[in-house]
């Protein structure tokens, strides 16, 4: 494999539903593309997100319904009134999306039909299940798979079929709400490379129990007849907590899924890379060895190493897709063996400013122990604000920082900022939060922690009149500018 990313570039770390709007969430509508305006504007040319999967009820990107869907809550319902098939935005979300088929039924054109004809076509390897599971799902009110009836949890031929005739209109429906996300999704990647931006999306390596994939092929997962897991994913304590994180998701069977020639990870990268231009591997480190937990464990202090598929995976993947534009999220616990397995695949790691000043100069997050194969952030969407962070520091641990970044006049969180722009790393990524000086109040997730989180969202009003030719000048003057 070769390194894809082979040029200085900035982005701007933001999750759609952290975008303005009228609704109490962002969406992939209009102001989604002024967003766009607003990072060319700046001379941005990487756009991240988080998973854009549909959520369970604590909203966590990392914890998604599908590996493959999109969440319909991002689906902007303004532009379904502009194309005639929803009379009126309104507040609920499903039933509006219910009306939108309705209308797409009565007045969409023939090109529009065509093309959901099309769009379920070609994802008919992952959509069939996922509407089947959504409609169950929702007859059963929003009940885990494993809860469900016998016959369904287990996927009886006798029960789905009896399953599909009475609920017809809502398996079509789960699917159109697809055909929907994905039309918009695409036209916000085509107005995005219009104006020079990428698209930097993240994939998790681990899936949710409560998942349209675990229930249509549970013979992947470590887990018996009942859908009951006997281990759990996580790891072992570290920077974010002294127990660790039990982040509690099936861990995969890969001996089954290696002698499926890796099948189910190549459908999942094919489905991610019609969405993004780069993508983030979250939790690089457990494709070498990954923390498994004892399920009745309440803690991840008890878990052991066990050994991950290693570079086979990649191998298959690189046969299928080529080189690709990955980036691996190296943090935590990394070992040698870690650190070896990212450079056999020349993959970018990351650095996090915020890591940097605890030890010594040989802390390898500090700017001159950067190297050009990595991602410099100044935090990431688990850390503090930057700004908050500083101001969480002791007065030694502000001197240190100070004192490293050459007693800066700027007030923080410029001066991190400008040391994220001049690293030697390929590509520097900025929370929003950072570029707009914002304290820990506007934190988006603080992990081992299960509220408040993945809600934060920003204003226009938020934004400087000058900041748009701020970022474009500190951007050009690292040579991060590309057009």
């Amino acid at each position: 494999m070769k390194n894809r990313l082979q040029a200085r570039r900035a982005g701007i770390l933001l999750h759609p539903t952290s975008l303005p709007g009228g609704r109490n969430h962002g969406d992939l509508g209009a102001e989604a593309s002024r967003f766009v305006d607003f990072l060319a504007d700046c001379g941005i040319s990487v756009w991240q997100t988080l998973p854009l999967g549909p959520t369970h009820e604590d909203g966590s990107p990392y914890q998604c319904l599908s590996v493959h869907a999109g969440n319909p809550e991002l689906i902007s319902l303004d532009d379904l009134v502009v194309r005639g098939w929803l009379d009126a935005a309104g507040t609920d979300t499903h039933a509006c999306l219910v009306r939108a088929k309705a209308g797409f039924d009565k007045r969409a054109d023939q090109e529009a039909r065509d093309a959901l004809l099309d769009f379920r076509r070609r994802h008919a390897f992952w959509l069939d299940d996922y509407a089947l599971y959504q409609a169950i799902r929702r007859v059963h009110q929003d009940a885990s798979w494993y809860t469900w009836p016998g016959p369904l949890r287990n996927r009886d031929d006798s029960a789905i079929g009896a399953f599909r005739n009475a609920h017809a209109d809502e398996i079509e429906q789960a699917g159109f709400e697809q055909f929907l996300f994905f039309l918009q999704w695409h036209a916000l990647r085509d107005y995005a490379q219009q104006c020079g931006i990428a698209l930097f999306g993240d994939i998790p390596i681990f899936v949710a129990h409560d998942s349209a994939d675990v229930w249509a092929q549970p013979e992947l997962f470590s887990m018996n007849a009942a859908g009951e897991l006997d281990v759990v994913s996580g790891v072992p304590p570290d920077y974010f907590s002294k127990t660790g994180q039990r982040w509690g998701n099936p861990l995969y069977r890969w001996e089954q899924i290696a002698n499926d020639n890796y099948r189910w990870w190549l459908e999942r990268f094919r489905s991610q890379l019609e969405l993004f231009d780069i993508i983030r591997l979250d939790h690089f480190r457990g494709f070498e060895k990954y923390w498994e937990i004892p399920a009745q464990a309440e803690t991840a202090v008890e878990g052991r190493w066990v050994e991950g598929p290693g570079a086979a995976l990649f191998e298959r993947l690189a046969e299928e897709f080529g080189d690709m534009p990955l980036v691996a999220e190296d943090l935590g616990l990394i070992t040698p063996e870690v650190d070896a397995l990212r450079r056999q695949l020349v993959l970018p790691g990351m650095k996090i400013l915020q890591f940097a000043f605890d030890g010594g100069p040989d802390n390898p997050y500090l700017p001159h122990n950067h190297e050009p194969l990595a991602v410099v952030y100044t935090g990431t969407h688990d850390n503090d604000t930057s700004l908050g962070w500083y101001r969480g520091l002791d007065k030694a641990g502000r001197r240190a920082v100070d004192d490293y970044l050459g007693l800066p006049s700027e007030p923080m969180p410029w001066p991190l900022i400008r040391a994220a722009l001049a690293s030697v790393t390929e590509l520097t990524m900025l929370p929003m939060q950072d570029i707009l000086a914002l304290d820990s109040e506007h934190r988006m997730n603080t992990p081992g922690t299960t509220a408040d989180n993945w809600c934060w969202r920003f204003d226009w009003d938020q934004i400087d009149p000058q900041l748009t030719g701020r970022m474009q000048h500190l951007i050009a003057l690292y040579g991060r500018l590309r057009r």
